[in-house]
């Protein structure tokens, strides 16, 4: 697939280079206009399509409504605060015996694996718990 980077799918992209929270469509939308641009959007959604179709970006949907985006490309997993969304980046390998344990039980050929992991993260653990 030939790149066809326009100005508006570039903007996106950098946006999501420069994010570390995963931001949902809306946040793009809202980061584009802090830094002055006038997008509509479905510029944003179709940047997003296309981005993820071109393999720059990855399309998260980690049970929530809306989908999250992530331009980190290298193999990891991610961890969900179920009371605040909060999402994080996990970057351990999982066990190999998983991935052929899973493989035998379904037989499936596989090829890649995404861990979600779900709690709740130390800010709302201690707003929970003042004593922490």
């Amino acid at each position: 697939m030939k790149l066809n980077l326009t100005m508006q799918r570039k903007a996106v992209l950098e946006v999501l280079q420069q994010s570390h929270d995963h931001p949902t469509a809306a946040d793009v939308m809202d980061r584009l206009r802090a830094q002055g641009n006038a997008f509509a959007y479905g510029t944003v959604y179709n940047s997003l399509r296309y981005l993820t179709e071109a393999g720059l970006v990855k399309e998260l949907k980690l049970g929530e409504v809306a989908s999250r985006y992530d331009a980190r490309m290298e193999d990891h997993h991610h961890v969900v605060c179920t009371r605040c969304g909060r999402v994080d980046e996990v970057a351990i390998e999982l066990p190999a015996e998983w991935l052929g344990k899973a493989a035998q039980e379904t037989n499936y050929e596989l090829h890649h694996a995404s861990v979600v992991l779900e709690g709740v993260c130390a800010t709302c653990s201690v707003l929970n718990n003042p004593s922490k």
